[in-house]
């Protein structure tokens, strides 16, 4: 299961965007480095900003290379990848209450106190792999009912 993997990565030290998007990305024909090096900007929230989830992003970018679109005119390709973003999207937020890394976490990993509380809260484990597991389990559900329907 790509979540499985996800959480081995997530595991290794790699951030929540690159132990979503990875998997996928190798099974599409990437070296596993160039995929890394492609998702490690969406950390934290896109660059440690705490917007939006990198679980989320990286599983925007997954969903992606299966279902997305490489032509302008593909309305077909566009709505489906559209649709199921969006699924991927209110899946999270119903899950975990939010698609903010922010918000997730309830401190900013900007500061020496945020860095503090996640580490000594052991967020990275009880909250961010959690995130990175549904995120990457969600992502294969929806890519395998899109070749289903």
């Amino acid at each position: 299961m790509k979540s499985e993997e996800s959480g081995r990565i997530f595991g290794s030290g790699f951030n929540c965007a690159q132990a979503v998007f990875a998997p996928y990305a190798a099974e599409r024909g990437f070296a596993v480095d160039e995929a890394l090096k492609i998702a490690s900007g969406f950390g934290a929230g896109m660059a440690r900003t705490q917007a939006t989830c990198g679980a989320v992003t990286g599983g925007l970018m997954a969903l992606g290379l299966s279902l997305g679109f490489a032509k302008a005119e593909d309305t077909e390709g566009r709505a489906a990848m559209v649709a199921r973003g969006k699924d991927l999207l209110s899946g999270f937020r119903a899950e975990f209450g939010s698609l903010l890394c922010g918000e997730l976490l309830g401190c900013d990993l900007n500061t020496e106190e945020g860095q503090r509380k996640h580490a000594e809260d052991g967020q990275r484990e009880s909250i961010c792999m959690k995130c990175v597991t549904w995120a990457s389990a969600e992502v294969e559900r929806l890519i395998g009912m899109q070749k289903i329907t």
